[in-house]
């Protein structure tokens, strides 16, 4: 069943975070998730201005080291998630800007290390709720970046 105005994504997608110069990111959909996630590391909260704000570095690729950005956002909560292993933790939380099948959204991301994760990122439900279906048969149906962009990723250049 289609809706009008909706976007159809697979299971898995390449996402932007273009405000963090971050053009692509392997992401899964994950609609049994609320919030989405995103491995970050060096995590250093600090405050300017009266508010607090969150230094972390974002590591793109699944198989190397390269092109780490190091991102500053305001902090907007801090909440207890409990993973699908039944692991509670406490993440700092951030508003990003995605870019999923080429539309732009706003979405609430939590920051944790996900260095045995498969995926750098999880996109889940608040983000999804802004026009999006999944196709849980299908992936990348918002297409792929340039083959260069996926060696990076595997660690090859």
């Amino acid at each position: 069943m289609t809706h009008p105005g909706s976007t159809t994504v697979g299971w898995r997608e390449w996402v932007g975070l273009p405000d963090w110069g971050v053009d692509a990111i392997k992401a899964k959909i994950d609609t049994g998730a609320r919030t989405s996630a995103l491995h970050a590391f060096d995590l250093e909260l600090f405050e300017r201005d009266e508010v607090e704000w969150v230094r972390f570095a974002v590591q793109p690729w699944q198989r190397s080291d390269d092109d780490v950005a190091v991102v500053e956002a305001i902090r907007i909560d801090h909440r207890t998630i409990t993973s699908s292993s039944g692991t509670r933790s406490d993440r700092p939380v951030v508003r990003a800007c995605l870019v999923l099948a080429g539309r732009r959204v706003d979405a609430e991301v939590t920051l944790t290390r996900r260095d045995e994760m498969g995926f750098r990122m999880l996109v889940g439900r608040e983000a999804l709720e802004q026009g999006f279906l999944v196709d849980p048969a299908a992936s990348y149906l918002g297409g792929k970046p340039s083959k260069a962009v996926r060696r990076r990723n595997q660690g090859k250049t």
